[in-house]
């Protein structure tokens, strides 16, 4: 089955959704707001890619984050796959967090 234009906006909205109850255990602030989550990308037929970093290779969460970002991910109505790249490039900084997450952790 292909999705239509507006169904496609729907699930993307919905996984964004999703990523905003994913946090960082070290930052009380969710990862999407953080800006670790670079791109999603949703096809058709629902298969959904989604490109993320964590705030430093050796994050305590390197291993455990991106299962529970792929698991939220594939719980969305009408996601059929989920494929989680991990890359350090370009590095995550501070400058990458939303306003909102910056308000959080007073940084404005």
């Amino acid at each position: 089955m292909k999705y239509t234009d507006d169904q496609i906006a729907d699930i993307g909205e919905n996984i964004i959704k999703a990523l905003k109850t994913v946090y960082d255990p070290e930052i009380p602030v969710d990862i999407y707001e953080l800006g670790l989550v670079y791109d999603v990308q949703v096809s058709e037929e629902g298969d959904v890619k989604v490109i993320m970093t964590l705030t430093t290779p050796n994050c305590p969460v390197a291993e455990s984050l991106p299962q529970e970002v792929k698991d939220k991910v594939s719980e969305v109505e009408n996601v059929k796959s989920v494929d989680l790249e991990l890359t350090f490039e370009p590095s995550w900084n501070k400058d990458m967090m939303s306003e909102e997450a910056r308000f959080e952790l007073g940084m404005l």
